[in-house]
């Protein structure tokens, strides 16, 4: 991202209708996770407080933004059988719900036929794509995000996530 570029934050804040975000990835290993998904590998147990450290800056984001109307969506497009990191996704998964989000799952099987981006991304107001960019052991890379305001970006991305959305499973009917 360049200095001008809006941040993540501001561009959540300036949605008016809705902010989606499509994950393709099977394992993500961003270090801000690395701790509770450790403790989750040796115990089975995830942290889905929404009151703790660890959710209560997202719940609290998510919230606010749901109070002003604006729909938060998420598609996670999966590999089956499904990582570990995906079933550590999932078992959270009932806090971002529990915030406000809207989840879905899609087998990677039932996407053949999706043109998909290249990358995770995050849409607002079907009008600004920010993509997220991983390096190869799914943590963030150096270049991290890259904000696209172009239109046809925008109407490419917002495309292949109604599509996977469409496809989805919610995220209480999708077992793992």
């Amino acid at each position: 991202m360049s200095q001008n570029d809006p941040s993540f934050d501001e561009l959540l804040a300036a949605a008016k209708h809705s902010a989606v975000h499509l994950e393709m990835r099977d394992s993500y290993g961003v270090g801000d996770e690395a701790e509770d998904f450790d403790n989750w590998k040796r115990t089975g147990q995830r942290d889905v407080d929404p009151a703790s450290e660890y959710w209560m800056p997202w719940v609290d984001l998510i919230r606010g933004t749901v109070k002003r109307g604006v729909t938060v969506r998420r598609a996670r497009v999966v590999s089956e059988p499904v990582t570990d990191y995906i079933r550590y996704e999932h078992a959270g998964t009932v806090v971002n719900i529990h915030a406000g989000e809207q989840v879905r799952w899609l087998p990677r099987r039932r996407a053949s036929d999706i043109a998909l981006p290249g990358n995770d991304c995050w849409i607002f107001d079907g009008e600004t794509v920010l993509f997220n960019h991983f390096s190869g052991d799914g943590n963030w890379s150096d270049q991290g995000w890259e904000f696209r305001p172009e239109a046809d970006v925008a109407r490419f991305a917002s495309a292949a996530f109604e599509a996977v959305w469409e496809r989805g499973i919610p995220h209480e009917k999708y077992l793992v």
